[in-house]
């Protein structure tokens, strides 16, 4: 038997069919109607209707206004979990580690999951006081500093995705006024620095963790309390430099070694 003949042996259509629709809509900016698909493809479109449908029903594909059907991040989100993230947290923590140090203040870092901004990674602060956030908790995309930077180091498509995502999750939560505003300047000035909307006397201080592509792959995070009882203890700018190199640092790591493989490319 041939190599040939031994791969059509254990041949899958359905599968092939499903991935075929994933990896156009991957490359496609916009989406597709079910037409186009089948022309890109070369078959005919009653052929996708139903694959479309478990797609869709699923949450890796989403049906836009037009009938056009768009790739979700959920393909994006189930690699959060894959191990290149892993190795990003183990990198992460000697580094977060000296942040803490030198800052006096905890940090954290997290990543877009399937809908929600979680944390991946926490360093708790040197000294008796500081906040800190547990490994796993979900947080807001709309009022958290971690939320704002892993939205603002995307493109617009991406964002509307991202948001649609977490909404269908946190409809409690309204979407704040100007928020795109907003979004764009954090990306101009590379950092965002805000009044905690969950605790008093807390500012959070956030950094992008950036990839090759210069997209976002997570959030480094500090929640800032002032500190009377530390006569050498930074204040709120010199934290926010501290983290803002130490997220530089982690973005070179990610280019060099560690992300090169979970974050899908724009086509």
């Amino acid at each position: 038997m041939t190599e040939e003949d031994d791969s059509d042996r254990y041949r899958a259509p359905a599968l092939d069919k499903g991935l075929d629709i994933l990896e156009l809509l991957s490359g496609i900016d916009g989406g597709l109607t079910q037409a186009e698909i089948a022309k890109h493809l070369g078959r005919s479109p009653n052929e996708f209707y139903r694959m479309l449908d478990r797609l869709v029903r699923r949450g890796y594909v989403t049906r836009l206004e037009g009938d056009r059907y768009s790739l979700t991040l959920k393909l994006f989100g189930l690699a959060q979990l894959h191990a290149p993230v892993r190795r990003l947290a183990s990198y992460a923590t000697p580094l977060m580690r000296d942040l803490a140090v030198l800052s006096k203040q905890a940090n954290q870092l997290s990543v877009f999951d399937r809908g929600a901004a979680v944390v991946i990674a926490q360093q708790e602060a040197p000294d008796y006081w500081g906040i800190s956030i547990r490994v796993g908790s979900h947080i807001s995309l709309f009022n958290t500093g971690s939320g704002h930077v892993l939205l603002a180091f995307r493109s617009e498509d991406e964002r509307a995705m991202m948001i649609a995502e977490y909404e269908n999750h946190a409809d409690d939560i309204a979407q704040p006024q100007d928020f795109k505003e907003r979004l764009d300047h954090i990306r101009e000035r590379g950092y965002e620095i805000m009044p905690s909307a969950q605790t008093a006397g807390v500012f959070n201080i956030s950094a992008p963790i950036l990839g090759p592509d210069g997209r976002s792959i997570a959030a480094l995070t500090c929640p800032y309390i002032k500190l009377l009882n530390i006569a050498d203890a930074p204040d709120v700018d010199q934290a926010r430099e501290m983290l803002v190199a130490t997220a530089k640092k982690l973005s070179e790591l990610a280019g060099a070694d560690v992300i090169h493989s979970s974050v899908p490319r724009q086509g």
